[in-house]
Formats: structure tokens, sequence, C-alpha cells
């Protein structure tokens, strides 16, 4: 499942995005007063635990004990109400790292935090990244980020794609591992069992597989990681994922700032 971001009145869902948050509005009885941040916080609970597809006005409102109707006098509709979760998830991100121990630690501590974030917030993924929400958390969490590599000397073309590769190899692994919790709850069948009854159809069903693939096969062979028992594999190699490509794109970018460096010295 694909959300895409904006899709709202795009006078209104900025107007709530940047405004200042405003007292919440009490209503008759012991139930809690309405805001629009009691409204987004409890859609953002509602996502937590049943998944973007659980989400809806009538599910946010039934949460909060009053009407779906009662929430559209703080929030237009499910379009607007995403683009608030979104950006209101991301205020727990930090808003800088200090780089005094060097660019590559703080980068690391940025894709450590943000790969947290994700697993925290499956759902976030499910936010289609081609149209960006443009709230003030977001432009934050960004700011942090360039804050990082603009501490490397490269140059706004490096860095943008810089910022690019970074976001995908840790959105990329984080997406892996959340879609692997979410099959195993959807089909009630165990990564296990599922590789299992696949493997062994495989091996039945194609001989001389490794003959017709042999990079495959060799790939398999001198490439898989050592697996811990106690560990499902797909969380391993999920994990192994975000760490190797995160090391290759750190990698990458300091062979870059190695070049620049080289570059101003002749």
């Amino acid at each position: 499942m694909v959300v895409f971001a904006g899709q709202g009145d795009a006078r209104r869902s900025m107007d709530l995005l940047w405004r200042a948050p405003g007292p919440s509005r009490t209503g008759p009885g012991p139930r809690p007063g309405l805001s629009v941040q009691v409204i987004v916080d409890t859609a953002i609970a509602v996502a937590d635990a049943d998944g973007m597809a659980a989400l809806s006005m009538r599910a946010v409102g039934e949460r909060l004990g009053r009407t779906a109707m009662a929430l559209y006098t703080y929030v237009p509709g499910k379009a607007e109400l995403v683009d608030l979760m979104y950006d209101r998830a991301l205020a727990e991100l930090p808003g800088g790292y200090d780089v005094a121990a060097g660019w590559r630690a703080a980068l690391t501590r940025w894709a450590e935090d943000s790969w947290e974030f994700y697993l925290r917030h499956p759902w976030m993924l499910q936010v289609s990244q081609a149209r960006p929400v443009l709230g003030p958390n977001e432009y934050r969490v960004l700011e942090a980020l360039l804050g990082v590599l603009a501490a490397t000397g490269l140059t706004a073309p490096q860095v943008r794609r810089a910022v690019s590769a970074l976001s995908s190899v840790v959105r990329g692994a984080a997406q892996t591992l959340a879609e692997s919790r979410q099959a195993v709850r959807a089909t009630g069948l165990s990564e296990e069992r599922w590789w299992h009854g696949r493997a062994e159809a495989l091996e039945e069903l194609a001989p001389g597989f490794a003959e017709r693939f042999p990079l495959v096969a060799w790939l398999d062979a001198e490439g898989a990681p050592a697996v811990a028992e106690d560990v499902p594999y797909l969380e391993q190699a999920a994990r192994g994922a975000f760490e190797g490509g995160l090391a290759l794109v750190l990698d990458g970018i300091d062979a870059a700032v190695a070049d620049a460096r080289g570059g101003a010295g002749m």
C-alpha cells in the first residue's frame, strides 16, 4: 500500500502544518478535549498499532470516543491528516548532530536513529517520497542531515546525491524488515516455514539450479552472512543490508571528500 502525501487542499494542509498548536477545545462530559494535536497523535497511535490500512477518520474518532464528524472541525479530511501525521512523527528525530567526532560518526548516528524510527513507525514507509509533505519537521530533519554533510566540504550537487543515497539505504532496508514482520502477521506463516517449503519445492522442481544460475549459487554459498539461531533470517538480512549499504555509501562519500581535497591542493 502506497500513500501519496499532499492529496488534500494545499492551502489548508500547509496552514495546519505550519501554524502554532492551538488550545484544546473541551467538550461535555469526561471525554478529553479535542485539538489538531490530539487528533494527529491519536491517528499515529492507530497507524502504529494496526497499519495505514486501518487509518480512517472514523477509527480515530472511535479511539477518542467521538464521531468522525466531530474531527472535521479540526482536520478537513484523511488526506490532510496523513500529512500532519507524517510531519508530527518526524518530530521524534534529532534536530542536529555533533560533528566533533567526525562527519562519518555523525552520519552513522543519523542512520541508526532513522532506522529505529522507521521500525517504530513502519507506516511511515508507506508514505511515498515522490511528493514531500513540506512540513516544518520534515525540513528540520533534512536540515540536521545537511548540517552533517556540510561538514564534509562537498559541493551542493554532491550533498544532494549523498542525501538521496543515504535515505534510500536506510528506508530500503527498514522497509524490507517492516514488510517481513507484516507478512508474518498477515499470513500466519513464519519466515522459517515459508522458506523451508519454497526451498524444498525449488530443489525438487528446478534441478541443475546451480549450473543454470552459477553467480546466484556463488553468492548464496560465499556471501551469506553468519546467522544467529535466535534471530529470524530476514531480520538479520535486513540489518546486514542496512549496515553494509551504509558503509558503502559512507566509503563513497569519503572518496568524494578525498578527491575534493586533492583537487583543491593542486
